[in-house]
């Protein structure tokens, strides 16, 4: 006797094919789908371990091998018409697994994916846009950029425009420039690219503060011993929060470091010590030579509280934080000098 599922029943078959016992699913598509999607994920259905009970049967799937033995026989061929089913309820069904699918993935951490994505892609449009308004403005006040800091030349510029109402505001004094004059159309352009580039940049630091508050929420270990913004680039590049909570400190401590990876593996080069994380403080202020240590300590730390958030729901980062601030601590003791290269004999 053989156990066979199909997406409208479970059935036991005679060696030629012939149905002798059934249990149909519920003529539902939302019901249908539920068990389709259990029988995607590897589960057993309730249907088939009925059918299985106090029999000895043969199963063609791998999922139903502790309902009897495993063998490879063709699926035989049983009609949904026959038991009442029609294809259009396998349509019906089929519709409601994708609308789970597509469910499942706006989970907040999928939120937090997009939210560092579209940071990525602001920061790029910021710097495309400063390097234009550089250049063009370059044209009436080059001296510009060396008088006053980045953080104002954007705000001045979308204040005045044109060199001349910069010096008749007293913001700026450089009487000898020597950059051309532009027309009133052409201040105009160049006060609307700078108050442009203004609101991307304020859309920017709207977006951080957006996932500082949602990490907090979602992955509070996370956020406080990786930071926020470090901890949901961790996320975006491992496809969530679950993922990333399956993956070794080794992993996370190279994320974001891919092709240097692979330049080492295939041209033999320097291997790297350290992916995204590099830009946490105690990562990038440290010695060279201590930044190794240090990044494998932090992933450490960082593999401990994205299991914690995903599966403890318990805070503990600052116990953590103090657990690695004796670490960085104890290898800034213990290494306070590169080692010494060897010098080859000649």
């Amino acid at each position: 006797m053989k156990l066979v599922t199909t997406w409208f029943g479970a059935f036991v078959t005679d060696d030629d094919g012939r149905v002798t016992e059934s249990k149909l699913f519920p003529a539902d598509p939302d019901e249908i789908s539920k068990r389709l999607e259990a029988v995607d994920s590897g589960g057993v259905l309730p249907e088939e371990e009925e059918l299985a009970r106090g029999r000895s049967l043969c199963v063609r799937e791998r999922r139903l091998a502790d309902l009897g033995d495993l063998l490879e026989f063709p699926q035989p061929e049983i009609e949904p018409e026959d038991h009442g089913f029609s294809h259009e309820l396998l349509g019906a069904a089929m519709l409601c697994v994708g609308k789970n699918r597509v469910r499942a993935r706006a989970s907040p951490d999928e939120h937090i994916v997009q939210a560092i994505r579209t940071i990525d892609d602001l920061t790029k449009i910021v710097n495309l846009m400063s390097e234009r308004l550089h250049e063009w403005h370059a044209l009436n006040f080059p001296e510009l950029t060396r008088l006053v800091p980045e953080t104002k030349y954007a705000e001045l510029i979308a204040k005045y425009g044109d060199r001349k109402s910069m010096l008749e505001s007293g913001n700026v004094s450089f009487p000898g420039s020597i950059g051309g004059e532009v027309s009133e159309a052409d201040a105009r352009a160049m006060k609307s690219l700078a108050a442009a580039l203004l609101d991307a940049s304020e859309k920017k630091r709207g977006m951080e503060r957006y996932i500082e508050a949602r990490m907090r929420d979602l992955a509070p270990n996370t956020a406080h011993v990786a930071g926020a913004l470090i901890g949901a680039r961790l996320i975006s590049l491992t496809g969530g929060l679950d993922r990333l909570s399956k993956v070794p400190a080794s992993t996370i401590q190279l994320l974001g470091a891919e092709k240097a990876l692979f330049k080492h593996i295939k041209e033999k080069a320097k291997p790297p010590k350290h992916g995204v994380i590099f830009l946490h403080p105690i990562i990038h202020r440290a010695p060279q030579w201590q930044r190794g240590k240090i990044a494998r300590a932090l992933a450490a730390k960082i593999g401990i509280a994205v299991k914690m958030d995903r599966y403890g729901h318990e805070f503990i980062g600052p116990k953590l934080e103090a657990d690695l601030t004796r670490r960085v601590e104890d290898i800034r003791r213990r290494y306070p000098k590169p080692k010494a290269r060897h010098q080859k004999r000649r």
